[in-house]
């Protein structure tokens, strides 16, 4: 499921205009402190899109009691994950440009490739600064997030609109709107959970856990709920019949209002309560690892399930930088290019 908005049939612009591709993620803070996190923090939660609540009432719960006080937990949530290198969410994002420049660089296609981050560093606002600078004249926008949200996907487009405002001589876009039932995707995650099972068994269940939303926000027409079901549905039929009993959940929770359910923590604690000795989870939303799979769901969620009773947890890491991943985005980038290279015409969409 994609979206496309380009005029590339009538483009002014030349066959040998310069073509870039920008990957975007959600964004984590520059550093593991309360000073970085509460910086990003203060980005993120200021989303009308990402907390739907009239600024009015939002703002004094925001100043007053989320920023001074969160980024202090946060600080050793995202401590106990934080790599040599950095965030695992901007290195794994790093290496998934890398990888798709690689793929289009080895057939000799005049693609760049940058990546950005939604808060955060770097910007959106600084990658298509560089693709002017190096006059790239039609750019195409890829979100990271598999499925829609507009908590997620449209707060991606309405960035880049609005940076747009402010630019006299345009480029051409192009948006990648979602990718919940794309099959070079679904088969990425099948070959990353099949993999894993062939090294370390099989579990009695298999938990898809995606972030959570509002459940406000799936009233309001949000397709997010739907696109997730789908992406469990279609991954259900691609691990074949043989494939260990799946449920789909929701994580990531905040505030006091009710969000998408079942949610991730109570459903493997019952599951631990009702005899199931082996869970493996894994987060198909989630295409970098960060600190919602690694500290939430590999030692939040682990503790929970085994002292309710669990023996063994295993958390399938995310695709990152795997091969068949970076194919994936190759194909479905390709797909969205067509028209703007001629060299593609012949590649599958």
């Amino acid at each position: 499921m994609s979206l496309v908005t380009s005029a590339s049939a009538s483009s002014s612009f030349p066959a040998s205009a310069k073509v870039g591709v920008l990957l975007v993620n959600l964004g984590t803070p520059s550093a593991p402190t309360p000073a970085a996190i509460r910086h990003y923090l203060a980005e993120f939660l200021s989303d009308p899109r990402v907390v739907e609540i009239p600024r009015l009432i939002w703002w004094p719960i925001l100043h007053g009691l989320v920023l001074p006080f969160r980024p202090r937990d946060a600080a050793r949530r995202y401590a106990a994950v934080w790599t040599e290198a950095g965030s695992p969410l901007l290195v794994w994002t790093e290496r998934q440009q890398q990888g798709l420049q690689a793929h289009y660089d080895q057939r000799g296609l005049p693609v760049t490739v940058k990546m950005a981050m939604r808060y955060g560093s770097p910007s959106i606002a600084s990658a298509l600064t560089a693709f002017r600078t190096e006059r790239v004249e039609r750019i195409l926008v890829l979100p990271l997030y598999p499925q829609y949200s507009a908590t997620t996907t449209a707060t991606v487009f309405d960035e880049t609109a609005g940076l747009m405002q402010t630019v006299r001589d345009q480029p051409e876009l192009r948006f990648v709107r979602s990718f919940p039932i794309y099959a070079p995707y679904l088969q990425a995650m099948a070959q990353r959970i099949q993999g894993y099972w062939q090294q370390h068994g099989r579990p009695e269940r298999l938990v898809l856990s995606f972030h959570g939303v509002p459940k406000r926000t799936q009233e309001l027409g949000d397709p997010y709920y739907d696109e997730c079901a789908a992406t469990a549905q279609a991954l259900k039929a691609m691990l074949g019949p043989d494939a260990p009993e799946i449920v789909m959940t929701f994580q990531s929770r905040f505030g006091k209002a009710e969000w998408l359910q079942p949610y991730t923590e109570p459903t493997v604690i019952e599951l631990a309560r009702h005899g199931v000795k082996r869970v493996d989870v894994v987060c198909p939303g989630f295409v970098s690892d960060c600190l919602e799979t690694l500290e939430e769901i590999n030692m939040e969620v682990r503790a929970a399930f085994m002292q309710a009773g669990g023996q063994t947890f295993h958390y399938i890491p995310a695709l990152n930088d795997e091969a068949a991943w970076i194919a994936a985005l190759a194909e479905l980038s390709g797909a969205h290019l067509q028209g703007w290279l001629p060299d593609l015409a012949g590649e599958p969409a």
